[in-house]
C-alpha cells in the first residue's frame, strides 16, 4: 500500500510541475510575437506532451506509470529537436537535435516493446489462472 500512496504523490508532484511549467510557457509566449514559427512550433510540442501525460491514468505498477510518462516526454524531444533541425543555425545544436532524434526514438521503441511484453506476460497469466479455475 504505501508502494501506491508513493506513486500517487510523485504523479500528483509531475502533474504539478507540468501544470506549473505550462502557465510559465504561456507566460512567455504572450511576450513573444505570434508570428515566430520557432516558437510556436516549440510551445506546441509541450502542449501536447502536457496533455498526453495529464491523460494517463495512474495503473497501479510504478514501472509501467513510469514508462508509459516517458513515452510523450519523449516524443516532445523528438518534435522539439526536428524544429531546431527545421530553424536552427549552429552547426553543435544541430548535431545534438539529430542525436537526441535517433536517440529517443530508441528508446521509445525499447519502451514500447517492454509494455507490449508486460502487456502479453499479464494476458498469459490471467490466461493461466482462468484455466486453473475452470477445472
Amino acid at each position: 500500500m504505501g508502494t501506491n500512496w508513493r506513486l500517487v504523490i510523485i504523479l500528483t508532484l509531475l502533474c504539478a510541475l507540468a501544470i506549473h511549467a505550462q502557465q510559465t510557457m504561456r507566460k512567455h509566449a504572450a511576450k513573444k510575437p505570434a508570428d515566430n514559427p520557432v516558437w510556436t512550433e516549440l510551445q506546441s510540442s509541450m502542449e501536447k506532451m502536457q496533455m498526453a501525460m495529464t491523460s494517463i491514468a495512474a495503473s497501479g505498477n510504478s514501472d509501467v506509470d513510469f514508462v508509459r510518462l516517458m513515452l510523450p516526454h519523449h516524443q516532445a524531444a523528438i518534435d522539439m529537436a526536428k524544429t531546431e533541425l527545421m530553424y536552427g543555425n549552429d552547426p553543435q545544436m544541430r548535431r545534438l537535435a539529430q542525436e537526441i532524434i535517433t536517440d529517443q526514438q530508441s528508446e521509445i521503441e525499447l519502451m514500447n516493446l517492454w509494455l507490449k511484453q508486460r502487456a502479453h506476460s499479464a494476458k498469459v497469466s490471467q490466461l493461466k489462472f482462468a484455466m486453473r479455475e475452470e477445472n
